[in-house]
């Protein structure tokens, strides 16, 4: 029987990427590190013909002894990790047969250049693409955010040939509820809906004509399924591993800005702020709103997907981070107590 060794399976990406690969193939033989008993027994309520490991990302050799078992490895919980990395990695190498390891990775990567120019709220026009643009996205400095464990994910191949096939799944920003067994909430869009709503007013970083791209966790779930149904078909199937297995996941691109001023006016409407104006400010102070702030909402972090549509006829088809503001909104201030849940209201 087929097997597939899954980090991350009670996190916000991994746990949808599980609610996919376990819905499409109810037969693979599953096996999910969770860190505890409670994280466990919320897996095995949603799915209990799923085997558990406990441990966390620093337990290499659990890692190495799973990943050696694996057909398929599906690395959802830390783009940022390198031990957990390099223990996949070992293990997959101890195999007899081909393995496949599908990392996840984020286009973060590409926000370290504005850091690097401290343009943070300014456009830039360099649009990276995971097609003819390939070997950019594949060589990038080695001290831009991720790179490390990317540059470990790319080696693979090179060190284990024939033995390892690897590809990079790099969202950006993940929006929409999650299907999995734990936490089903996205953080950027929420976070900065939810700093609008504490603040009282909403606020941009500097200018606020930085771009990102999005896209929804169920439609980023496919693009890993995708990659998953290759990995388990002769070959590799039609995706293209390793060197050429990067694959950008994003249905759309915004300003952060028209994203902080849509939030603040549907906070206004609702009579949660008084006002739909925003404040520009300064990375510094948008860091204390926000950890991280600066970078998440100030920077630009263009891709285009074009490899995951051409190989594995991706179709994204969930709504757009704009159609689900109104309900982000919504779900931030209930979370603040500042509207009611229904269940309140009905006095549950």
């Amino acid at each position: 029987m087929t097997k597939l060794f899954i980090t991350g399976a009670t996190g916000y990406i991994g746990g949808d990427a599980l609610y996919a690969i376990a819905h499409a193939y109810p037969d693979l033989e599953i096996t999910a590190l969770v860190r505890n008993s409670d994280k466990g027994a919320k897996v095995a309520s949603q799915y209990p013909k799923v085997r558990l490991v406990y441990g966390d990302l620093d337990s290499a050799e659990l890692l190495t002894t799973e990943a050696a078992k694996a057909d398929v490895v599906v690395h959802t919980a830390h783009a940022d990790h390198p031990g957990a990395a390099n223990a996949l990695v070992a293990g997959l190498a101890q195999k007899q047969t081909p393995g496949y390891l599908i990392h996840t990775s984020g286009t973060g990567i590409l926000a370290t250049a504005t850091v690097d120019t401290k343009s943070h709220g300014e456009q830039s026009a360099h649009v990276y693409n995971d097609w003819d643009g390939i070997k950019e996205v594949t060589s990038l400095p080695d001290h831009y955010e991720h790179r490390n464990v990317d540059k470990i994910i790319l080696a693979a191949s090179e060190k284990y040939p024939g033995k390892i096939f690897t590809a990079i799944v790099c969202p950006p920003a993940i929006s929409g509820p999650g299907r999995g067994p734990d936490n089903r909430r996205s953080m950027q869009a929420y976070n900065l809906s939810k700093a609008t709503l504490q603040r009282g007013k909403g606020f941009q970083v500097n200018a606020g004509q930085n771009i990102w791209h999005e896209v929804h966790v169920q439609d980023l779930s496919d693009v890993f399924l995708g990659l998953v149904t290759a990995a388990l078909q002769p070959g590799g199937g039609k995706a293209t591993w390793n060197d050429e297995g990067y694959y950008f996941a994003e249905t759309g691109s915004f300003q952060w800005g028209d994203i902080s001023r849509k939030i603040a006016k549907i906070a206004k409407d609702k009579k949660l702020i008084d006002s739909s104006e925003i404040d520009s400010l300064p990375v510094e102070e948008i860091n204390k709103l926000v950890r991280a702030g600066g970078y998440l909402y100030g920077t630009n972090s263009r891709a285009t997907a074009v490899r995951a549509k051409k190989l594995l006829g991706w179709t994204p088809k969930q709504k757009s981070l704009e159609d689900m503001l109104p309900d982000i909104v919504e779900e931030e201030a209930k979370g603040l107590g500042l509207i009611k849940s229904h269940a309140e209201k009905v006095g549950a």
